[in-house]
C-alpha cells in the first residue's frame, strides 16, 4: 500500500492545480474521464459551485483554533473528478481546513487516471467519489472518509430507500440539504478524522 501512496503522491497536485485545470476545463467546454454531455454540464455547474464556496466559507473561531492546533504532520489525499456533485461540496472545505493548518497538506488526484488506489478505497464495492484518505508523516494510512458526510449520506439512503432510485430530484434534495447545512457536518467529521490521527501520534 505504502508504494502505491507514494506513486499516487508523485502524481498529485496542490488545490490550485487543481482549480487551475478545473477553470480550463470549463472554459473548453470539456471534463476528465470518460466525457459524456452530462458529466461535462455537471463539470461546468460544480466549477461554479466550488468557486462561490471558496469565496464564502468562513470557519467559525472555534474551528479555526480547532485545526490550526493540530501539531501532527500529515497529508490528505483526495479521489476525486471534476464533474463529481459531492466533491464540489466537500473539496473547498479540505482546502479551507489545510489553509488553517500548518501540518495538513492536500493533495488531489484522479479517479480515472488512479484506478488501483481508487480500488483500494471502495465504498460497498463502488468506486464512489470524493475519497479523503489521511496519511501520517510516514505516509501510512490512518483513516479515509467519503464520498459524503453521514448526514449527507443519510439524505440519499432515505431516498433511495422511499423512491428505490437516484434520480434528478434526488440531486436537487441533496444539493438543498448542502446550501443549509454550510458544510458544518463535513467540518465537524474532518475534526474527528485529525482528532484520531493526532491521538494515535501522541500515543
Amino acid at each position: 500500500m505504502k508504494d502505491l501512496i507514494q506513486k499516487s503522491l508523485a502524481k498529485a497536485i496542490s488545490y490550485e492545480e487543481y482549480n487551475v485545470l478545473f477553470k480550463k476545463l470549463v472554459a473548453e467546454g470539456r471534463t476528465t474521464g470518460e466525457a459524456t454531455s452530462e458529466k461535462i454540464n455537471y463539470t461546468k455547474l460544480n466549477f461554479s459551485r466550488s468557486k462561490r464556496l471558496d469565496k464564502t466559507i468562513k470557519l467559525s473561531e472555534e474551528q479555526n483554533k480547532y485545526f490550526q492546533a493540530i501539531n501532527v504532520k500529515q497529508t490528505w489525499l483526495v479521489i476525486t473528478e471534476p464533474w463529481c456533485g459531492d466533491a464540489a461540496q466537500s473539496l473547498p472545505f479540505f482546502n479551507k481546513i489545510a489553509e488553517n493548518s500548518e501540518n495538513i497538506e492536500l493533495k488531489i488526484v484522479l479517479r480515472d487516471e488512479n484506478p488501483e488506489l481508487m480500488d483500494s478505497f471502495l465504498t460497498y464495492g463502488s468506486r464512489s467519489i470524493p475519497k479523503l484518505i489521511v496519511l501520517d508523516k510516514n505516509l501510512e494510512v490512518v483513516n479515509h472518509w467519503g464520498p459524503r458526510s453521514k448526514a449527507a449520506t443519510k439524505v440519499v439512503d432515505d431516498y433511495v430507500q422511499k423512491h428505490a432510485k437516484i434520480d434528478e430530484q434526488l440531486k436537487t434534495d441533496l444539493q438543498l440539504w448542502y446550501n443549509k447545512n454550510k458544510g458544518e457536518a463535513i467540518i465537524a467529521e474532518m475534526q474527528d478524522l485529525a482528532l484520531c490521527e493526532k491521538n494515535s501520534e501522541v500515543m
